[in-house]
């Protein structure tokens, strides 16, 4: 061997033996993903009838693309949470209905997500859908964008009602052109869902539950939603016709963070 390759050899010793310090240094310092608390599971393991359309996974939300957080496409929440809404979807189902969910608990990451997209005045992509009459500026102001969610308490749940057989809808395609989330029905973004007068996610005081411009059908449906859940011990959220709390919260004071996946639950499938 000679002195050259002798040399050589004992950088290429020294280096691998620095990668391997700083790759034990950098596992040794990772910090854990936050484990959700055992009485949190899978709306899934409790009823399996019940639709999911977990738009914070998709593009297809105000922001326009996935939101932090949603690593996996489902519903997860308190463990009586889940268990009320068993109750309401099997009322709901001998009259030929389904509930449908667009998002469950929230981590924090994900509000704060929200919170760094209305901060950037300039990125409007989804304005034309979701908030065509809302100057971003009044995000925070007009109660649209906070900086702490009910949903991250993990006993809050947006969402819908469906005829039954719940019929196909088309995929959402970004770049597509938008329509107002207050368009008439058949123009706006299609959603199985029973009419509620405006989508879900609508900024705008046409989704207030009780707007008294909502009338007919489109009014019928949002009760029939409402009174469906109150009779379990569901608050409604007077802004959202969609946005609905379990009372009493387990966990009224705290606000989670760890991530919407399978594994961060104790229960698993």
């Amino acid at each position: 061997m000679t002195r050259l390759s002798r040399a050589a050899r004992g950088v290429i010793t020294a280096v691998a033996a620095l990668l391997t310090v700083t790759a034990a240094s950098a596992t040794a310092h990772a910090t854990p993903e936050p484990k959700a608390p055992k009485d949190f599971v899978a709306l899934r393991t409790v009823d399996p009838t019940i639709i999911q359309e977990m738009r914070y996974f998709t593009p297809h939300n105000f922001v326009g693309e996935r939101i932090d957080g949603y690593r996996q496409p489902i519903c997860v929440l308190t463990r009586p949470a889940a268990e009320a809404l068993h109750q309401a979807q099997r009322r709901l189902l001998r009259h030929g209905y389904s509930l449908k969910v667009y998002d469950c608990y929230r981590p924090q990451r994900a509000v704060d997500h929200f919170v760094r997209w209305a901060e950037d005045l300039d990125d409007e992509a989804m304005k034309a859908e979701f908030y065509p009459k809302v100057d971003k500026t009044r995000l925070f102001a007009d109660g649209y964008i906070a900086e702490k969610s009910g949903h991250s308490r993990g006993s809050t749940m947006d969402l819908t009602i469906v005829r039954l057989p719940a019929r196909p809808t088309r995929p959402y395609t970004p770049g597509r052109p938008l329509v107002p989330c207050y368009a008439p029905e058949q123009q706006r973004f299609p959603d199985n869902s029973l009419d509620m007068g405006t989508g879900f996610d609508c900024f705008d005081p046409l989704a207030h539950t009780l707007d008294p411009r909502i009338k007919g059908q489109q009014r019928a449906n949002r009760l029939l939603l409402k009174n469906t859940l109150e009779k379990l011990g569901f608050v409604n959220l007077a802004e959202e016709w969609w946005h609905y709390t379990y009372k009493p919260e387990p966990y009224p004071n705290t606000y989670f963070d760890f991530p919407v996946a399978w594994k961060s639950l104790s229960a698993k499938r």
